[in-house]
């Protein structure tokens, strides 16, 4: 008898051929990347380390700054840039889907004596914080884009689509988690078609989900809203970091292709970014690698920009990118590992 295939080998299979396929059709073009790539100006990526710096800390600011005017927690800039590292490393290294960052967070937050209630409202508030500050500069992009009369209508359809199904995700999200009511429906709905779905599509016997387990986290979820709702302007500084955070980000690609003599406009880049980091999170592979580049090459390729700068500008960044946050994180991972225990993730 055939052994049934699991999810992540399935997830792991579409990657692997979605990234055949872009390696396929864009054969000359990669050819055109390598010759790019001997031309870097190794001074302007060098840009890159400042940059990630930023990003770290900027990254540990929407979750501390919060933490320090709510509960008073006592943290330096250098320890909460250090965490930030360290979930950086948690995330890129284990194949979770960021699963695995979110345990570590709050048994790290843990050493230094939040609850693990306080350190999942923490991560709550960073996520918030950071969506909402993605949305505002997305917005903001779809607005060039559209006066970019240079771009094509693709890039405009793709953008303006995912700025409506985002604010329209956003307001269905407060809908639903403002009522217990609505909230048991929807993990009703849930895990009854996620359930179906897993043993359908994946030929999966055991349930994916169970109902009592998503029901709690659910009700958790509207807990932590009433609290941030109690006092909505506790998220200003998060929100703040969130936009450096973001601004951050963008910059890192930008750079990278302006070390390869070929800057662009960065609102595609901003798009660019939040799709593959959307469907990043589905994928099972480190850090999203594989389908992460693939979906931002193909999004870019169609704003006009030569393919194969773009295939060298984000192969290049995220190459560094993963290497600097591999290196780096590791070492205070480790570090934290030994002065507080076996981590319990």
């Amino acid at each position: 008898m055939m052994k049934r295939v699991s999810l992540k080998t399935w997830i792991s299979i579409v990657t692997f051929l979605l990234v055949a396929g872009i390696v396929y059709a864009s054969r000359y073009e990669l050819l055109k990347a390598w010759q790019l790539l001997g031309t870097v100006d190794i001074s302007i990526l060098l840009l890159l380390i400042p940059l990630q710096v930023l990003s770290y800390y900027a990254a540990g600011a929407t979750v501390f700054s919060y933490l320090k005017e709510k509960f008073g927690l006592k943290v330096s800039r250098i320890e909460s840039a250090k965490i930030a590292l360290e979930l950086n490393f948690v995330n890129h290294i284990l194949p979770s889907a960021g699963v695995s960052g979110a345990s570590y967070m709050t048994w790290r937050l843990g050493q230094l004596g939040m609850s693990p209630a306080r350190a999942t409202l923490a991560q709550v508030v960073r996520f918030a914080a950071t969506f909402g500050a993605y949305l505002v500069l997305m917005l903001v992009a779809v607005v060039a884009i559209t006066l970019d009369v240079g771009l094509a209508r693709v890039p405009i359809l793709v953008s303006s689509g995912l700025a409506s199904a985002i604010i329209f995700g956003s307001m269905l999200t407060i809908y639903i988690i403002q009522s217990p009511a609505r909230l048991r429906k929807a993990a009703q709905m849930i895990t009854k078609y996620g359930n179906r779905i897993w043993r359908k599509v994946f030929r999966q016997k055991k349930l994916l989900l169970h109902e009592a387990t998503v029901v709690t986290y659910f009700e958790d979820l509207h807990d932590d809203y009433k609290q941030i709702a109690k006092d909505p302007w506790i998220l200003k500084k998060p929100f703040l970091w969130g936009l450096v955070f973001v601004m951050s980000e963008i910059a890192l690609f930008w750079v990278t292709f302006w070390a390869l003599g070929t800057p662009i406009n960065p609102a595609p880049l901003l798009i660019a970014y939040g799709l593959a980091g959307f469907a990043g999170a589905f994928f099972f592979t480190p850090g999203g690698v594989g389908g992460y580049e693939a979906l931002m090459v193909g999004f870019l390729a169609t704003t006009g920009i030569d393919q194969g700068a773009v295939i060298a500008g984000v192969l290049l960044a995220r190459a560094v990118l993963i290497t600097l946050t591999i290196v780096s994180g590791y070492y205070f991972y480790q570090r934290a590992l030994n002065r507080y225990g076996k981590n319990t993730n």
